[in-house]
């Protein structure tokens, strides 16, 4: 059995194959590690494409009722933008 293992170590090919899987596994520039951190960084990247997709179609929807409707219009200045008309007096109320 010894003598088995001792040939296949000897083995010129089973020293550069595994030397190669070493190298690659551990001290290539795409090892392992990296691998993962880079697959572990897609999966954010992806969840984050959703959410700003959901975004960006929330915020078309906004816009379309915007530009259809003046008192939706006049709302959304006086609620988010704090706007008012000359004469009136806006007072916020935290709660």
């Amino acid at each position: 059995m010894k003598k088995r293992w001792s040939k296949i170590v000897q083995n010129t090919y089973f020293l550069l194959g595994f030397s190669f899987l070493v190298w690659m596994l551990f001290f290539d520039s795409a090892d392992l590690l990296t691998q993962y951190q880079l697959w572990r960084k897609l999966k954010e990247l992806e969840q984050e494409k959703v959410y700003y997709s959901a975004k960006i179609e929330e915020l078309k929807k906004d816009s379309e009722k915007l530009m259809a409707s003046e008192l939706f219009l006049e709302k959304v200045a006086r609620e988010k933008y704090y706007m008012k008309k000359p004469t009136e007096d806006v007072y916020i109320v935290v709660e």
